[in-house]
């Protein structure tokens, strides 16, 4: 795909398995993902590596690896320090990176220098248009990128989807059913990108692979949010919606497990690319989550998940 957002490929990774990694393994590591074919590493934050030093680091030791953050929160950096990261590594690495953007802050403190303030109330999709202003009136010194940058959002509910499409390149949503993309694509219109993550075991065992697609699952919709409300958005029930999720929703969020694994991957992928996704990033869940999953990015490369740069 050569697009507004650049060359993504249709298949890529998601993970925050690097943030355990030393650095110097995360360099050794970053090539082979590069010559296995993946286009496009999606990396989330959390309470490991900044997501801009680790973008540096996998983009510094590979050639043509394009690197998003999946995302990196807006509730955690002032719009200066994001805005000069993002052109920082958009001038470093033309056309190679993308800033996945997402999260909200619930205060109301403002931020140095440019007078942002949260909008009353702390409304998600208001103080993400209002972060986007002040990103883009910050008066950077830098020198500009021969490419321009290109952003997306973290979109699950209609009126982020809205903003997405309006304010950024697309979409980037996360913990999602196939009906989301299917509403996230009628939603967004046909010309915003929409990249979707999909969580995937390749675990053989039927019930060991279950245990992890419950365990992710149900981490994420423990005591509710947005996850969860995105998920009874789309039909789904509150009793289902637990620490221990019902298997329709286990089912639902996370593909693939048992002897025929990969073929369930395989139909989930064509099935988001039905609905409407332009670009699925693929999440491969495993019992130690802290080790970075490569054995098994080699195994879907192998089988020709890997569709690099088409």
């Amino acid at each position: 795909m050569d697009t507004a957002i650049g060359r993504i490929g249709r298949i890529g990774l998601w993970t925050t398995a690097w943030d355990a990694q030393p650095a110097a393994r995360v360099r050794d590591l970053a090539p082979e993902i590069d010559e296995l074919g993946f286009a496009t590493l999606w990396i989330g934050e959390g309470f490991g590596r900044n997501p801009f030093v680790q973008a540096a680091l996998l983009l510094g030791a590979t050639d043509r690896l394009t690197v998003g953050t999946g995302i990196a929160n807006i509730f955690l950096r002032d719009p200066i320090a994001m805005a000069a990261a993002e052109r920082s590594l958009a001038e470093a690495y033309p056309g190679r990176f993308v800033l996945g953007l997402g999260g909200h802050r619930v205060d109301d403190r403002p931020l140095v220098h440019l007078g942002y303030r949260v909008p009353s109330g702390g409304r998600a999709v208001r103080t993400m248009s209002a972060y986007l202003d002040a990103m883009d009136a910050v008066p950077l010194q830098s020198p500009a990128p021969a490419a321009p940058s290109r952003r997306v959002l973290a979109a699950l509910g209609p009126r982020m989807l809205d903003l997405a499409a309006a304010r950024t390149a697309g979409a980037l949503p996360y913990f999602v059913p196939v009906a989301h993309t299917r509403a996230a694509r009628s939603r967004l219109g046909p010309d915003a990108l929409l990249a979707v993550e999909q969580a995937v075991v390749l675990e053989s065992d039927a019930d060991g692979a279950r245990d992890i697609a419950r365990s992710h699952v149900g981490a994420y919709l423990a005591g509710g949010g947005a996850y969860a409300r995105n998920m009874l958005r789309l039909g789904y029930r509150p009793d289902e919606l637990t620490g221990r999720p019902s298997d329709r929703v286990v089912d639902a969020l996370v593909a693939g497990g048992g002897p025929a694994a990969l073929d369930a991957v395989d139909a989930r992928i064509r099935a988001h690319f039905e609905a409407g996704a332009d670009h699925v990033c693929l999440q491969v869940l495993t019992a130690d989550q802290a080790t970075a999953p490569i054995t098994e990015w080699r195994r879907l490369a192998a089988l020709g998940f890997a569709d690099s740069r088409s």
